[in-house]
């Protein structure tokens, strides 16, 4: 069984892509974490640089609203990762996650779950100084999984990664 962690992002495209070539016909789980609004406002000290405070002014109506959005773009999200996964040759089905602590924590545990072969995952491929800044969610699976990981880079990562390596080694 296969984890890919799938955000929407065109890194999240590049690693179903890349598990479909090495993989193909494999069965396979899209997965996609989503946080619940008040662990969110929670986590980040209110939204938009607003304090805790500022989330009383929203309801538990409010607050079920807005996580079920979330959570209804969370699973649109897994059900596109997984029609690509199968279009690309993967059996693949889609899941939700609520996050629980970190995301990468959250990635963890289902693929302890459904004993996952490998996770694989796509990187966002920032600098080394905003990665620093922002952590990394690839980074935190590599670190402290207890299973095969496949970080794959977005097709325009690659691209600048591979003219710059061939752009300093035509100057050496």
């Amino acid at each position: 069984m296969i984890l890919i962690s799938c955000d929407g992002s065109a890194d999240a495209d590049a690693a179903i892509d890349r598990a479909a070539r090495l993989m193909p016909g494999a069965e396979t789980l899209v997965l996609t974490v989503w946080e619940p609004f008040i662990d969110a406002m929670a986590r980040n000290g209110g939204a938009m640089g607003m304090g805790y405070g500022m989330t009383s002014g929203y309801g538990l109506a409010d607050c079920d609203s807005i996580d079920a959005t979330t959570r209804d773009q969370a699973s649109a999200t897994a059900l596109a990762g997984a029609e690509r996964a199968s279009a690309a040759g993967l059996v693949a089905g889609a899941r939700v996650e609520s996050r629980t602590g970190d995301i990468a924590s959250t990635i963890l545990a289902v693929a302890a779950e459904i004993d996952a072969g490998v996770i694989v995952m796509g990187t966002r491929g920032h600098g080394n100084v905003k990665a620093w800044l922002l952590g990394s969610v690839s980074h935190a699976v590599v670190q402290h999984a207890d299973r095969a990981v496949l970080i794959v880079p977005s097709t325009a990562l690659s691209a600048r990664r591979h003219s710059h390596v061939h752009g300093v080694a035509a100057h050496a």
